[in-house]
């Protein structure tokens, strides 16, 4: 019966997107277009590394032995295994949905519990650094005094959604604390032992992780066209000002003004699309511009979500502990913007920006030199990649002579 609910709601759906699709065909090509351009120039050649050298790092046992270090930290935090640490390190180095990709890695290896995947991958996707200093604070809002008011938040708040989760589901076996003594030897052991399991030449599981890493962007790429789309024809078709009719109400409660209810709900389903909206609001001051885009990053949009659902379902990891983990995420992370607003925030002079002491100079400014690196030789850097999965797949599926 629920199967068949599921059918009468999304059938409709998709029949009216596609005449949608059919009545706007230029606005559709315009966005299909921007999401592409974004993932090409961008998305794809950020990621790429990140997923490759994951790839290897756990085919070589180095995440294994991690993960013995870890394991005092982890385990009694978040109730996860020491190798959650390394998930989460790259989740918060790289983005989404790194942490999210590691996850079902180690779940289709046995390394994680169901329910430990599911409460690790609730708090190891977030945004990175780069992305917040970069494109949020310096691109969109031209101050770059409020990225750290947006990373602190972004983060602490996920901190808080990982202390949440360790009380979600009980833990399928008791967990044996393992002694302190010789901790690195027993780091080294299990590294070693994993790199032997695996067996592989360093050849094959390098092809290996450019092709699964490739194959993952390639899915992730599709997410992105699709949700650029479907957002604009949305806005077109009025129903994103329908729905910021609702949202205008729970706005009021947390006096915010109704202005920001449009960017707040293009925001839901892509996230740089409504942090650049909301930066553009008029009619709001800058600390509420803050806390909407504090839990438009930390709510990631319905098309991050997408990508993570997807990654998850390969793993047969359920979706559901993640969505609700993002609501939160967006509720702690708006909360901490408006409480480390006034210890935080430095007003820039009229001259030259004056910085925060504990923010170095130099962290504004290497972020817009790495995100005009990556718009300059990002297509290439795609171009490239494609060409090595095409070579990499026929070699692979070539039959023998």
């Amino acid at each position: 019966m629920k199967e068949k609910w599921k059918t009468l709601m999304l059938s409709p759906i998709i029949i009216c997107l596609c005449f949608a699709l059919l009545r706007y065909p230029q606005h559709a090509l315009e966005a299909a277009v921007r999401g592409l351009h974004m993932w090409w120039d961008v998305v794809f050649p950020s990621l790429l590394p990140f997923f490759i050298v994951s790839e290897i790092l756990i085919g070589f046992g180095v995440v294994h032995f991690l993960g013995v270090l870890l394991e005092p930290l982890m385990r009694p935090l978040f109730k996860v295994p020491g190798i959650g640490g390394f998930v989460w390190a790259m989740g918060m180095a790289s983005g989404y949905p790194v942490g999210a990709k590691l996850t079902a890695r180690l779940r289709q290896q046995q390394q994680l519990s169901a329910i430990e995947a599911e409460r690790l991958v609730s708090f190891t996707n977030s945004s990175n650094p780069l992305f917040i200093f970069g494109a949020i604070s310096v691109g969109f809002f031209h101050n770059p005094n409020i990225g750290i008011i947006l990373a602190l938040s972004h983060y602490l708040g996920n901190i808080c959604v990982g202390f949440m989760m360790r009380f979600h589901g009980k833990d399928d076996t008791a967990f044996v604390a393992k002694q302190k003594k010789g901790i690195f030897r027993q780091a080294f052991r299990a590294m070693h032992e994993t790199r032997l399991k695996h067996g592989q030449a360093i050849g094959k599981l390098l092809g290996d992780a450019v092709r699964s890493s490739i194959q993952t962007l390639l899915m992730i790429g599709g997410f992105i066209i699709l949700f650029s789309v479907l957002n604009k024809l949305l806005y077109i078709t009025n129903i994103t000002e329908w729905l910021a009719g609702i949202v205008r109400y729970a706005l009021a409660l947390f006096h915010l003004p109704s202005e920001l209810s449009v960017p707040f709900i293009a925001g839901l389903f892509e996230i740089t699309l409504g942090s650049q909206m909301t930066s553009e609001t008029a009619n709001a001051t800058l600390l509420q511009k803050v806390i909407v885009t504090s839990f438009i990053l930390a709510f990631g949009g319905f098309s991050v979500q997408a990508q993570v659902a997807s990654i998850l379902a390969e793993a047969h990891i359920r979706f559901q502990p993640f969505f609700i983990a993002r609501i939160f995420h967006g509720l702690f992370a708006a909360f901490f913007a408006s409480l480390l607003w006034k210890p935080l925030y430095v007003q820039p002079l009229e001259s030259a920006e004056m910085l925060p002491v504990w923010l170095p100079e130099t962290t504004s400014q290497w972020s817009i030199v790495y995100a005009h690196w990556i718009e300059q030789y990002g297509f290439f850097i795609t171009a490239t990649a494609c060409f090595m999965y095409v070579m990499i797949t026929f070699r692979r599926e070539k039959p023998p002579a």
